[in-house]
């Protein structure tokens, strides 16, 4: 909690300046907060195509006329993709679209996420393990082989950037001991909804440990980040507590999107790395995330995400096999 405060209330991550010319960016999740922000960050910063990957479209149109009114970029610069994670169809669509239609891939940040209070059900898991977790990593493998085609044509280091939360330590998790912890954590009798979106992202930090390895010698650079507590409308279906911490301690959207961008940018150092406050900070991923524990969780977890990704798409894990 110490050193939430002082991150919250002292820290002040850097103004983006790297240029983004020539460069390909896919945000998820960027009709408002953080996505949009960080959007408008990349086009700013000369990005020759922004990709605004949206559930409502509505919403997208209007962010795209606020970030061209803002940046003035060229009017064909930012575009809006329907995509929404609580439908796999929607998201192999979106990668389809994707693969054949942009030349290159330079960064695909997987920023989209939801937190609620409710359980509800999205294809056949508990809603925010179907968005958080499972079709974040299916949209990640289905569109690698870009990323790696990109790395390769145009001698660069396209990035992978998961936006997790430090809150992936404020959960017990004992879900990753059950014979399967995907179905535990889906089923109504066994959900622990209070708990559901720290656990949403301490899985995706699992998986990212797993993954990042596979990935050496492809060119694409993985990390995954903390952004903060920033305001968004995130909480929308959240905890009322979520609200009251806002209301005092967050940061705004533009300022949380600038480590949304600095992992965009960050070198081979922040491979497979945890990035809090603009730079790799490892120290601060959960005890249990660092514990034996914690790998033997990040094994299990990765071994039912392949599993349940193979039924969704044959072969889309041997993208991350190579």
């Amino acid at each position: 909690m110490p050193s939430f405060l002082y991150s919250q209330l002292f820290v002040r991550p850097k103004y983006p300046t790297t240029s983004f010319a020539g460069k390909t960016v896919i945000v998820t999740g960027s009709n408002t907060g953080l996505g949009k922000e960080a959007a408008r960050h990349f086009a700013r910063l000369g990005a020759s195509k922004v990709i605004l990957a949206v559930r409502n479209t509505k919403a997208g149109e209007a962010a795209k006329q606020d970030i061209e009114s803002t940046t003035h970029c060229a009017s064909d610069v930012v575009e809006i993709w329907a995509l929404d994670l609580s439908s796999f169809e929607s998201v192999k669509a979106f990668a389809e679209r994707a693969t054949k239609n942009l030349s290159r891939i330079d960064v695909l940040l997987e920023n989209a996420g939801i937190a609620v209070a409710k359980y509800d059900v999205a294809e056949g898991h508990e809603r925010t393990i179907t968005v958080n977790v499972i079709s974040t990593f299916l949209l990640a493998l289905l569109l690698l082989p870009k990323l790696e085609a990109t790395a390769q044509k145009f001698n660069t280091q396209p990035h992978l950037t998961i936006v997790s939360s430090e809150v992936h330590g404020h959960c017990k998790f004992p879900e990753w001991k059950a014979d399967n912890t995907f179905a535990t954590l889906s089923s109504k009798e066994t959900a622990n909804m209070d708990e559901r979106y720290p656990v949403s992202k301490l899985l995706e930090v699992l998986v990212c440990r797993a993954l990042a390895p596979k990935l050496d010698g492809t060119g694409v650079i993985l990390n995954y980040l903390n952004p903060g507590l920033c305001h968004s409308e995130l909480s929308r279906e959240g905890p009322l507590m979520l609200e009251v911490l806002k209301f005092f301690l967050a940061r705004t959207a533009e300022v949380g999107s600038r480590i949304l961008v600095a992992a965009a940018v960050a070198g081979p150092e922040s491979h497979g790395k945890y990035i809090s406050n603009g730079i790799v900070l490892e120290e601060d991923l959960s005890p249990f995330v660092k514990s034996e524990d914690g790998k033997a969780a990040s094994e299990k977890i990765w071994k039912e995400l392949t599993a349940i990704l193979e039924e969704i798409q044959p072969g889309v894990t041997a993208n991350a096999l190579k």
